[in-house]
């Protein structure tokens, strides 16, 4: 598959909100806050017809960014690598850190992230209960029939 990495722009704010509100909500909880990706800076990959087929949002804190979402719409086709590129790309002149936080059970972004060289940073047990209050739609079960529990903070450094 061909695609063409772009910066999120004003025209993609409706893209933006559809694949969050597909998630129960228009914000996702991180680390015990509520958090409003159409507010923040990404990247959209589109296929070679000029279809939307991945999303990424980021925030930048200091010499940190945190990748907030990361949506590759096809899997195994390289959309979610290219997306975490582009973030690299944009902010190794600015920031030291880049780190996420994905769950217990979602064994597919834990690999995926391993395999790009992320390494486990923090694991926060029981964290779910807490953000289950900010966003009660999170389900109890999760990816694989796994019970959602855990905030697992990856990280990789930017030299």
């Amino acid at each position: 598959m061909e695609l063409s990495i772009h910066p999120v722009e004003e025209k993609d704010s409706t893209y933006v909100l559809e694949v969050f509100r597909g998630w129960g909500a228009d914000f996702v909880v991180s680390r015990g806050r509520k958090v409003y990706p159409d507010d923040l800076e990404g990247f959209v990959a589109r296929d070679e017809s000029g279809r939307n087929v991945g999303l990424v949002t980021y925030e930048i804190d200091g010499d940190q960014c945190e990748i907030v979402t990361l949506d590759a719409f096809t899997k195994f086709s390289g959309i979610g690598t290219a997306l975490v590129e582009a973030v690299k790309d944009r902010v190794k002149q600015t920031c030291k850190r880049l780190w996420l936080i994905t769950t217990n059970d979602n064994l597919d972004a834990i690999r995926f992230y391993h395999h790009r060289g992320f390494t486990i940073a923090a694991l926060y047990p029981g964290a779910i209960e807490k953000s289950r209050k900010l966003k009660p739609t999170i389900p109890m079960v999760g990816c694989y029939g796994i019970a959602i529990r855990d905030e697992i903070e990856f990280e990789t450094m930017l030299d």
